[in-house]
């Protein structure tokens, strides 16, 4: 019982104490403008405290900010990334117009080469499955008025005959073709010669020709074959290309060599057909014939 008393007296001399010094402590503070020990500790504990709290908001603002910044650059990003991807489609779309114009205009110059005759334009809606069109199919038909054995034509001369028609589509069967044979004609000097397809030679993009007589006539690299008078589906004058290599025959008698053609049979996508055949012209010719016999 006596410790115990003793121990509470001890604390409220303690507390009595630690209030003396507070109060000495604060009235020190008060006439010394806070210069006293209490400022000078707040100064080493409470301030820096203040400071890492602060720094810490500071921190905790500009993150917030940064979240704001982010968020806003990324729909920036994604409106930017949507017009770039419309810039791009509309810029493909732009190349293939200006593609399509380039080859409709080439197209105009081959029709206004040709213009006498009439002529029907088509698109190429497939091939034989292979890179070259040695044969090819076309969106008109008979119902567009193609038949069979009409002269077809692209690039800058001709690139086929019509070999089969259906309602809405015809069958192409081009100058490359193995199974095509065409008389020719050199047009500098009128010599017949026979052009000929052959696949070996398709992937060298190149025809042969052969029986080209071997007389006095000089003919050279870069002369211009052309449909000849004498064909009997083909209508004449129509270029099917350049001398590309010439050389005498073995029996003296005939040259031969290989010739690019005025098409790029690699890639084919819009014709035009002549709307009347050899035969039609021919007939023509002979019914008007008749007439002028019958009025005189």
């Amino acid at each position: 019982m006596k410790i115990k008393n003793q121990y509470r007296i001890s604390a409220k001399y303690i507390l009595l104490a630690l209030i003396i010094i507070c109060g000495i402590l604060m009235g020190i503070e008060r006439f010394s403008g806070g210069r006293g020990p209490i400022g000078i500790l707040g100064g080493y504990t409470v301030i820096p405290m203040q400071k890492g709290i602060s720094s810490i908001g500071r921190w905790m603002g500009d993150l917030t900010d940064n979240f704001k910044t982010l968020d806003e650059l990324k729909k920036e990003n994604e409106t930017l990334q949507s017009k770039l991807d419309d810039m791009m489609i509309d810029n493909t779309r732009l190349r293939q117009e200006q593609y399509e114009l380039e080859r409709l205009q080439e197209l105009y110059k081959l029709d206004q080469n040709y213009a006498d005759y009439e002529k029907v334009g088509a698109h190429v809606i497939a091939n034989n499955g292979t890179n070259w069109f040695n044969s090819f199919t076309i969106d008109k038909g008979s119902s567009d008025g193609i038949k069979a054995d009409m002269n077809v034509l692209a690039g800058s001369g001709l690139a086929g005959i019509v070999t089969e028609v259906g309602p809405n589509y015809a069958q192409v069967r081009s100058v490359i073709d193995d199974e095509s044979n065409i008389s020719g004609m050199v047009l500098s000097t009128s010599d017949l010669c026979m052009v000929r397809g052959d696949l070996k030679l398709m992937s060298d993009g190149r025809i042969r020709f052969e029986k080209l007589p071997n007389n006095d006539n000089k003919i050279d690299v870069g002369e211009q074959i052309v449909t000849s008078h004498i064909s009997s589906k083909f209508l004449q004058g129509i270029f099917i290309g350049y001398i590309s290599e010439i050389e005498v025959d073995s029996n003296n008698l005939t040259r031969s060599g290989y010739i690019t053609p005025a098409v790029d049979f690699n890639n084919l996508q819009e014709v035009l057909v002549i709307t009347s055949t050899k035969q039609d012209l021919v007939n023509g010719s002979d019914e008007e014939a008749d007439r002028k016999d019958e009025q005189q």
